[in-house]
Parts: structure tokens; C-alpha cells; sequence
């Protein structure tokens, strides 16, 4: 399994504070990479600007991201274009939240 994968089975262990479902089928990651020196790149997203627990989420996902086996250095690029909407969330999400 690729390292990217490993990551995004760890960003799906990240649960939104306020939302009962994992930010990444919540669709709030845009990227994931890691660079030939085991830094780990995530670009992210909140489902609002405004979200009072940016700081705790950002750890939560940096601490997730941290555990990955290889991974020296993790960065994340809080990101707000383009902006969230309920259409990148996966059909789990959905289903989750019963808006499927």
C-alpha cells in the first residue's frame, strides 16, 4: 500500500468537531503528497471559515498524519478556495448523515 494511502486511512480516524463523520469523507482534504524526503503535504479545507476549532483539528490531523510509518515532517495548507460545499463529500458522508 502507497504511503498516500496509509495517510488517508489516517485522515479517516480525524472526526470534524462538529460534524459525526471523518474529514476525509467529509471531502475537507484536497491533497495529499508526500516529497522524496518523507514530508507529508496535506491541503485541507474547513466546512467553514469561521470554524472555532481550527487549531484542534489542524493538530488532530497533523498528530494522524505524524503516525504514518516513513513520515518525518508533516505540512498542512488550510486552504479555503475552493470553497467547501457538501458536494465533495463522499456517498458514506452522505449516507452517514442521511442526505442520501
Amino acid at each position: 500500500m502507497s504511503v498516500e494511502k496509509k495517510i488517508v486511512q489516517s485522515l479517516k480516524q480525524v472526526y470534524d468537531p462538529e460534524i459525526p463523520v471523518n474529514i476525509y469523507d467529509l471531502g475537507l482534504i484536497y491533497e495529499v503528497r508526500v516529497d522524496e524526503n518523507h514530508k507529508a503535504f496535506i491541503k485541507m479545507t474547513l466546512t467553514s471559515p469561521n470554524c472555532p476549532m481550527v487549531d484542534e483539528l489542524l493538530e488532530d490531523v497533523h498528530d494522524a498524519v505524524s503516525l504514518v510509518p516513513t513520515i518525518e515532517d508533516v505540512a498542512i495548507e488550510l486552504t479555503f478556495e475552493p470553497p467547501w460545499d457538501k458536494s465533495r463529500m463522499s456517498d458514506e458522508a452522505l449516507f452517514e448523515l442521511g442526505m442520501m
